[in-house]
Order: C-alpha cells, then sequence, then structure tokens
C-alpha cells in the first residue's frame, strides 16, 4: 500500500510538472480558451514553441513535447520530444507521420498527407538527438516506448485536431507507424505502412539471398557484382585512399574495431545500396568492366552507392538509436556473397553489435517481432503496406492472414525503397486512394461507390511533397 501511495503522489507531482511546462508556454487565453492555431498548440500541457516557420497555405510548427523517459514509470524523469506541426485547418484528418529517426524540421507533407488534404504532425524518434533523455537509459529504448510517445502525442492533440488520424511512415517509420497500431489499436483511424521491413526470425534470412539472385536483369547483377568483388580484390590500395580520406576528413575508427572492417562493411553494402535507392536503368552508371576500371573509377561507385562515411565513428554516431534497436528487437539481415572467393571477405556482414558503443550494453529479444507480426496477421484492421518490387527491405514483409480485415500488401513494379500508392498498377492505387480517402473521412459519395473514381483532395507542390525515400547511409531501412 505504501509503494502504491508513493507511486501515486509521484505521479500526481509529474502530471503538475508536464501543466506547469505548458502554462509557461501557452499564451493567455479567455474562459472560452484561445482560438488562433499558435496559441491552442501551445495551450496543451508540456508543449513550447522552438520555431514557427511559414508556408503559403499551412502554419507550420517546431514544438518541443515533455515525454516520461519511461512510460511504466512516469515519475523517473522526462525528456523534450521534438514534433512538427504542419497546420491545415482543425476540420481536416490529421495524418501522424514518423521517419523512425530524426524529425526534419522543413516544412513537407507525405503522400497521405496530399491525398486526404489535411494536416501532418511529424515525430522525431525517442534517443535521436536532440530527442534523447540525459543521461541516456538506453534499456527505454524499445518499440513499446517509442509507441506510447506517439500514444501520448495523439492524446495531446487530438481535442485540437478532432477529424480522423491515420499514421504513416516509410521503411523504419513504416515499422513504427505498424508497432504503434499493435500496441495501440483504437488511437488511429488507419495506418499506411511503406517498404516497411519485417525481420520476424532473425537468424533466418534467406529470403534476402534469393532477391538478389533474381532482381532485375543478369547483366546488372554481374556489373554490380564484379565491382564489388573488385572492391574487395584491391584492398590494399583502396584502403590506402580510404586512410588518406578518413585524415583529410578527420575520421575515426573506434566503434567498429578499425578501418579494415569498416572498409569491408562499406564495400558489402555495394549490392544492396544499389537496389535500395537506384532503378534498373541506373545501372548503366556501374563500371561495366570492373576488372579493368581505375582504382578511381571503383572508388568512386562504391562511395556514390555506399558510401565511404558510414562506418567511421562519426557517420555511426546519429544512427546509434538505430542500431542499437536493430540490435535488441528490430533484428538485422545476413547475406551471402556466392560471387565473391571466401579469401576475400574477411568478416562478413557485420551485426549491429558492431556499430554500437560497447559502453553500451545490448541484448536481443527475439519474441519482439514476432508478436507484432502475428498480430499484424491476426487483428489488422484499416492498414495499408507498399512495397517496391525491387527494394531488398521487402524480401521480408508484413504478411496479412486470416484475421485481417479491409487491410492490404500491395508492390509497386519496379521500384525500389521509395515506393509510393502513385507507383501502383492502375487498380491497385485506385483502390489504396480511395481506402485511405475513407479511412481519413474524407471519401466523396462518388469515391465510396467507385474506388476507380479516387484522386488526391491536394495538388501537387513541388517543394512540399517529399516524393523520393529519405536516403540514409549505410544498411539501414
Amino acid at each position: 500500500m505504501r509503494k502504491a501511495l508513493r507511486w501515486l503522489l509521484a505521479l500526481t507531482v509529474f502530471i503538475g510538472t508536464l501543466s506547469t511546462a505548458g502554462a509557461a508556454t501557452a499564451a493567455p487565453s479567455a474562459a472560452s480558451g484561445p482560438t488562433d492555431i499558435k496559441d491552442r498548440l501551445l495551450a496543451i500541457p508540456g508543449v513550447s514553441l522552438v520555431q514557427e516557420k511559414p508556408y503559403p497555405g499551412y502554419r507550420y510548427f517546431v514544438l518541443n513535447f515533455t515525454q516520461p523517459v519511461d512510460h511504466r514509470h512516469p515519475d523517473r524523469g522526462t525528456f523534450q520530444q521534438r514534433i512538427t506541426v504542419l497546420h491545415k485547418d482543425v476540420t481536416r484528418p490529421t495524418v501522424f507521420y514518423t521517419s523512425g529517426y530524426n524529425v526534419s524540421t522543413t516544412p513537407s507533407r507525405r503522400e497521405p498527407t496530399q491525398i486526404v488534404d489535411g494536416n501532418q504532425v511529424s515525430l522525431e524518434y525517442r534517443f535521436f538527438t536532440p530527442s534523447r533523455p540525459d543521461p541516456a537509459d538506453w534499456s527505454k529504448l524499445d518499440i513499446w516506448q517509442a509507441a506510447s510517445d506517439q500514444h501520448r502525442v495523439y492524446e495531446a492533440l487530438k481535442p485540437v485536431y478532432g477529424a480522423n488520424w491515420l499514421a504513416t511512415g516509410g521503411s523504419k517509420g513504416g515499422m513504427t507507424a505498424t508497432y504503434y497500431e499493435r500496441f495501440y489499436p483504437r488511437d488511429m483511424d488507419g495506418v499506411v505502412a511503406y517498404v516497411a521491413p519485417n525481420d520476424v526470425v532473425n537468424k533466418e534470412d534467406s529470403a534476402y539471398d534469393r532477391f538478389f539472385a533474381r532482381v532485375g536483369t543478369k547483366e546488372c547483377r554481374d556489373r554490380l557484382n564484379a565491382v564489388q568483388r573488385e572492391a574487395l580484390v584491391r584492398r590494399t590500395s583502396l584502403e590506402e585512399k580510404y586512410a588518406r580520406y578518413a585524415a583529410d576528413n578527420g575520421y575515426t575508427f573506434d566503434t567498429i574495431g578499425g578501418l579494415d572492417k569498416a572498409y569491408e562493411a562499406v564495400v558489402l553494402d555495394y549490392v544492396w545500396g544499389f537496389w535500395q535507392y537506384s532503378l534498373l536503368k541506373d545501372c548503366d552508371s556501374v563500371p561495366a568492366d570492373a576488372a579493368h576500371a581505375t582504382d578511381d573509377a571503383i572508388w568512386d561507385s562504391v562511395d556514390a552507392i555506399s558510401g565511404f562515411s558510414a562506418y567511421t565513428d562519426q557517420g555511426l554516431e546519429t544512427y546509434t538509436p538505430y542500431y542499437y534497436q536493430a540490435g535488441t528487437q528490430l533484428g538485422a539481415p545476413t547475406i551471402h556473397f556466392p560471387h565473391i572467393e571466401r579469401k576475400l571477405v574477411r568478416y562478413g556482414y557485420q551485426p549491429p553489435r558492431n556499430f554500437v558503443p560497447r559502453s553500451i550494453p545490448m541484448r536481443f529479444q527475439p519474441g519482439a517481432m514476432r508478436d507484432v507480426d502475428t498480430w499484424v496477421r491476426h487483428h489488422a484492421t484499416h492498414m495499408l503496406f507498399v512495397y517496391g518490387q525491387n527494394d531488398p527491405w521487402g524480401s521480408e514483409r508484413f504478411r496479412l492472414g486470416a484475421g485481417a480485415r479491409d487491410s492490404y500488401v500491395f508492390t509497386a513494379p519496379g521500384l525500389n525503397h521509395g515506393a509510393n500508392v502513385a507507383g501502383l498498377v492502375p487498380d491497385q492505387n485506385a483502390l489504396a486512394t480511395a481506402r485511405i480517402l475513407q479511412w481519413a473521412g474524407v471519401a466523396s459519395p462518388a469515391v465510396r461507390s467507385d474506388p476507380s473514381a479516387a484522386k488526391p483532395l491536394a495538388r501537387h507542390d513541388a517543394r512540399l511533397d517529399a516524393g523520393a525515400v529519405e536516403r540514409e547511409p549505410g544498411l539501414r531501412p
């Protein structure tokens, strides 16, 4: 009983702290409450303004939101989580977006936001700076804690944005939207998850080997394989170039354990990275005769696709939270290289543990992804998964079972990790657009009776609409 009373008292103090934080930044309001959207947002307990940026037809805010470090024990400290709000109108639907990484503070609009002509709330994933508790207790970085972050943001903003909400994200963001739906299935009216990997059994990755054996054309595969192999054949000379490159840029290799490990990691990412971010037509940019290409040609091709800075300490630091999660819950792929002699490969695909400082403890939880996968198969409702035909991350994907309702898995032909609804074949494009509009509560009677009539409600804006996947250096979804 005494423990329960102490916990209740601590929780009361915590809630009071959040209320005080919100009151400190809120504009004075009349008894009926503020009417300007900025004042309404700042009246929410725990919300503070970082910056407002102008954009035609919208209001755009960069905000901080006070979150508990541990949602199971909210009295044990808080941190500031960064969010952005692209405000259209409080009567419009709202799209809740996360990349699963840092949040951009430049106004942008994801595809579902354009389709429904709505507002967009974007969330920075916990432990990506500056949204990192200090001190950082890494055991509080897991998919349930992150889903609980989203739940609290939704509960805080729902009184302002009362129309329907959709969750979305691409790649790790698509995973994040799915995990959020699994743990808080009553929050969202629909989920649109793009190119979301689903590594159910971390130690069984043969699906990736089958993918690389048949993706694209044999000519393209042979070109890529030859360049990758040649980069290992010329390891000595190219590592000398790498050492000069690192010295010139102040790069170090303490986390991964040396330049040699970093070099091989970059080279082994090469084929994967090409298919993740490039299209079949881009094979023309790959050296056609690797054996007779110059060292600079091999280097330039590998650097353009994999990025030689990716596995330096400086390149890894930003993505420590991702690699931590890959090594504790999400899983990570392992593939083989039948076109390369074994003597040329010293380390193979290295585990996430190699990319996280040893001062951070890690232990893998094999049941985390199995739980999510089982839930999606049996309980998915109003969920849309979109994959690209030539994206390696789609080799292990979410699939629907008999228990799913009004949910879909579509594949965009010829597309990569930037696959979207617009890239689907016409019938699937129309159906997906119609379902998004329906879930958002803005489908017209014509669309409800005939999905082929479905079109995005907002015009395309070349600056605002993010048409391509946000490229992450190194092997990251």
